[in-house]
């Protein structure tokens, strides 16, 4: 998304082509989006534009705007994929619409939302283009040196290069002392500080030596100081080379973060300190955990790939707690198996039918049934048999039938045999 340095490059370009100049033609598209959601439609915004004269631009933080010489005046916004185009003129760079000298330039460009040209010569023409829809294109009925005092200007915050009489650092530690929020989800607070995004938030961040996700409350007066500074000076900065980032200093996070995700991109700094991405107030924030650490009482806990990031960084001091030895992972694999063995054992399963419960009661009955019998017949037992001789026949079952011709006849306990009927 254009933040404060990329709404300024735009407001230069403006500025530079567009003052002083009469438009003498608009062509704008019926976008229920870009121009419908701020309750205005392309025919107006037509009408409105058309025959003006362009007095002057200007902007703050990510709102920008060129004022007529009567009111309605365009105020405008880029959105996610919004951007100015001025034909022939190369008013992109490195990551936005860059073309080289052999590329034929295609106008009127893709996805434009308004067009328009002046009745100078030779011609300007500048086309405001949209992909995403994102963007929004509004009229503002006020005096021009008024638009600020009006909606939606009104309603954001100072802008740190051109309001540096408003933004300072008491007003900023002011604003840090009545939120309880991470730092990061402040700055991106257009109502606090305007022009502050994604990675001017994270430049900022990495230049004072601070977590992004360190409550904005629990910062002490220096660290504030530091972080007002570092406000400062990444956004003079940025403004200062019209976000051209070619031009960046070399030492600045900005020409490392861009890699997730992708292929072969770096992962470190040239100096060596891991890049981690977070999530912090719903935006994805790059982070140098070596570098930026939590100085208050009040942090969100580290994440994985800061915890990671910094294990890897064997010079880095920045937990109290080493990294786990092996040793110490089989103590915890031990202790993970002994609460396991304590746990109760599961309950046997319930029959999935009744019938089957039935079946199985009614099959015990019946090997109930058949032991009993067969302790009754002495199944388990032998008895010993005598024939008329005397002599000892084999051990046989008592079920099994006699092999003696002479069954009443027994034997005494003397040895001598005897009738039962004599």
């Amino acid at each position: 998304m254009p933040e404060i340095a990329e709404v300024a490059r735009i407001t230069h370009f403006l500025r530079q082509h567009l003052v002083g100049k009469n438009i003498s033609k608009v062509v704008a598209a019926d976008d229920s989006n870009v121009f419908g959601k701020v309750g205005t439609t392309g025919t107006e915004f037509q009408k409105a534009v058309t025959g003006k004269k362009v007095v002057s631009a200007g902007s703050q933080g990510k709102y920008f705007w060129i004022i007529l010489d009567s009111p309605p005046h365009p105020v405008m916004h880029f959105g996610m994929t919004g951007w100015i185009h001025i034909r022939s003129e190369q008013t992109g760079y490195t990551r936005y619409i860059e073309k080289t000298k052999n590329d034929k330039e295609e106008w009127p460009p893709r996805f434009w939302k308004f067009q328009l040209e002046t009745d100078s010569t030779p011609k300007v023409e500048v086309a405001f283009t949209d992909a995403r829809r994102f963007g929004r294109v509004r009229l503002v009925d006020c005096p021009g040196d008024a638009i600020r005092q009006h909606s939606p200007l009104k309603e954001n915050g100072p802008d740190p290069v051109v309001d540096k009489d408003v933004f300072t650092e008491d007003y900023l530690k002011q604003k840090m002392r009545q939120r309880h929020v991470p730092i990061k989800a402040l700055l991106l607070d257009q109502a606090m500080i305007s022009g502050i995004g994604n990675w001017v938030g994270d430049e900022i961040m990495y230049h004072a030596r601070l977590h992004p996700e360190q409550y904005s409350d629990s910062f002490s007066d220096e660290d504030m100081t530091k972080l007002f500074k570092s406000i400062m000076y990444v956004c003079d900065t940025a403004v200062g080379h019209l976000g051209d980032s070619d031009k960046f200093p070399e030492d600045w996070l900005f020409n490392h973060r861009w890699g997730k995700g992708k292929k072969d991109a770096a992962t470190a700094l040239p100096t060596g300190e891991k890049i981690v991405f977070i999530t912090v107030g719903g935006r994805t924030s790059c982070v140098v955990p070596s570098v930026q650490k939590k100085t208050g009482k009040a942090t969100l806990p580290d994440t994985k790939e800061e915890r990671e990031a910094l294990d890897d960084d064997t010079e880095s001091k920045y937990f109290d707690e080493k990294p786990a030895t092996k040793s110490t992972k089989a103590k915890k694999a031990i202790k993970k198996e002994e609460k396991e063995e304590q746990l109760p054992a599961p309950k046997p399963a319930r029959p999935a039918k009744r019938k089957a419960v039935k079946e199985e009661s009614e099959n015990d009955e019946v090997a109930a049934k058949k032991d009993a019998k067969k302790t009754q017949k002495g199944s388990t037992t032998e008895a010993e048999a005598v024939n008329g001789s005397g002599t000892r026949t084999k051990k046989i079952k008592p079920e099994a039938k006699p092999l003696d011709p002479m069954p009443d006849l027994g034997r005494r306990r003397s040895g001598r045999l005897r009738a039962k009927d004599a």
